[in-house]
């Protein structure tokens, strides 16, 4: 079984820049169904209450929420920034809990990652990169053979929020 790390905003505005809009319950099965995924992480950089409904969704369709604490004074006026947050849980799970899980999956477009990647590749614990669009994906990714990465816009219709 597999374990994917979701990069909540980079998906989120990802998508949101070329009109996409995803249903989360049907990405969580997609993910199971598609790279045998038992645990999905999804990383948030800060809480704000009018957004309860989409915690009470993304928690509903399966994902495990990690909110990045941001100081009372910066919320709402930065992005969350979960990539150390994600690499650091990642690199823990492989030392404490690495016959936990087979393959690691990172859904970002970030090359903030890339490094992780091409560590967990040396470790054969990588499953994929899924990079939400092609436009806002880090040109690091696109020199790595296809088989390590995918583009969610090319399989949006599959879990498309249907408004």
């Amino acid at each position: 079984m597999n374990i994917a790390f979701v990069d909540g905003q980079n998906l989120y505005y990802g998508l949101k820049s070329n009109n996409l809009k995803l249903d989360y319950k049907r990405f969580r099965v997609y993910l199971k169904d598609k790279y045998n995924v038992k645990e999905a992480y999804y990383f948030l950089g800060f809480i704000k209450n009018e957004e309860n409904s989409l915690y009470e969704n993304l928690e509903k369709a399966g994902f495990v929420l990690k909110f990045k604490a941001h100081n009372e004074h910066m919320v709402g006026k930065k992005k969350g920034n979960v990539d150390t947050d994600i690499v650091f849980v990642i690199m823990k799970r492989l030392i404490e809990d690495p016959d936990d899980f087979e393959k690691i999956l990172i859904v970002s477009g970030d090359g903030d990652y890339k490094r992780l990647v091409d560590y967990l590749i040396e470790k054969d614990k990588f499953e994929r990169i899924l990079l939400p669009t092609r436009e806002r994906a880090s040109s690091l990714y696109k020199i790595m053979s296809t088989k390590y990465y995918a583009y969610v816009e090319d399989v949006i219709f599959k879990f498309k929020h249907p408004n």
